[in-house]
């Protein structure tokens, strides 16, 4: 039984490997509610941009920006 940040991890990673904006921001906002780590954070976006190629990293930075802006409010 995968937990709910689990499943927050994957859903995130799919968001950048499809590069959605939209789901990388609604999925970011989860995964730090959840108490995600930047660690966390960090090996998610190494699988993710891995499975989505070369245009997958730069939605990579979204995913950091807006895990810094969600974590500071």
């Amino acid at each position: 039984v995968l937990s709910a940040l689990d499943k927050e991890l994957i859903a995130a990673a799919i968001a950048v490997s499809t590069r959605c904006e939209g789901c990388i921001a609604y999925h970011v906002r989860t995964l730090v509610r959840l108490g995600a780590t930047r660690e966390q954070i960090n090996e998610m976006l190494s699988v993710a941009v891995y499975m989505g190629g070369g245009p997958s990293l730069m939605y990579a930075g979204e995913v950091l920006r807006a895990y810094d802006e969600f974590k500071q409010a």
